[in-house]
């Protein structure tokens, strides 16, 4: 039983520590983009989309710390 709480530890600590970094930049990226469009509204339609791509790439960072604890969780 001994194993198997420390794949639950360690697959705790991996999407924790994981998904840290990734929260903290989308809220970096939404705040930068909304203060550009509040300065340049002409071109909101393209900062928007630009943060919409940025943020599906660090989202994806994420997601890798997710099948990794994943892993941890249901490896033999």
């Amino acid at each position: 039983m001994e194993i198997e709480s420390a794949k639950v530890i360690a697959a705790a600590i991996s999407i924790g520590f994981g998904a840290i970094g990734p929260g903290i930049g989308e809220g970096i990226i939404a705040g930068k983009a909304l203060e550009a469009m509040g300065r340049n509204p002409e071109i909101s339609n393209d900062i928007f989309s630009k943060m919409i791509v940025s943020m599906a790439i660090c989202e994806s960072t994420a997601i890798y710390a997710l099948v990794v604890s994943f892993i941890i969780l249901f490896a033999v």
